[in-house]
């Protein structure tokens, strides 16, 4: 039980820098160089939760010292969060933080009052289309899009 034991007792230093930091940077690294938003958000759901973790030990230091299972139970957490299969930093964002957190602010001013609050009412990465499809069609054809999307709702 001797090299067993030890490597048991201390499972979550072997393998926690590597599932906890290692991994996510080269993520977050190749997620800043790929064309998608979604891996954007998952890895930076993670280094925010990551952060509020470290900080909840960091205050929490005293007690967690006294619970035996604390680094484990953090690395299992961690490892839902970072690992592809799960991806459990963007589905605690779109289940938890999304539906209470209203993105704003990051709306161009250059629309029309109209369009700005067809805008606000949508989620973050289809203002993002709209507001690629605005800048190559021209707001004008935005336009078009809403009348026929309000005509149609009046039909229903």
């Amino acid at each position: 039980m001797g090299v067993l034991g030890a490597i048991a007792k201390h499972l979550d230093a072997l393998i926690g820098p590597g599932a906890m930091l290692v991994y996510p940077l080269y993520a977050s690294i190749r997620a800043i160089e790929s064309p998608s938003s979604l891996d954007d958000q998952q890895w930076l759901t993670y280094w925010v939760l990551y952060s509020f973790i470290t900080l909840f030990e960091l205050s929490c230091w005293k007690v967690l010292v006294w619970v035996p299972i604390w680094p484990y139970m953090k690395l299992l957490f961690c490892m839902w969060l970072v690992l592809p299969i799960f991806n459990g930093a963007a589905y605690i964002y779109g289940n938890i933080v999304r539906k209470y957190v209203k993105i704003g602010g990051y709306m161009s001013s250059n629309y029309p009052e109209s369009q700005r609050k067809v805008l606000e009412m949508m989620s973050f990465d289809a203002r993002k289309s709209v507001e690629r499809y605005i800048d190559r069609y021209g707001p004008d054809a935005f336009n078009r899009v809403i009348k026929a999307a309000e005509k149609e709702a009046r039909k229903q």
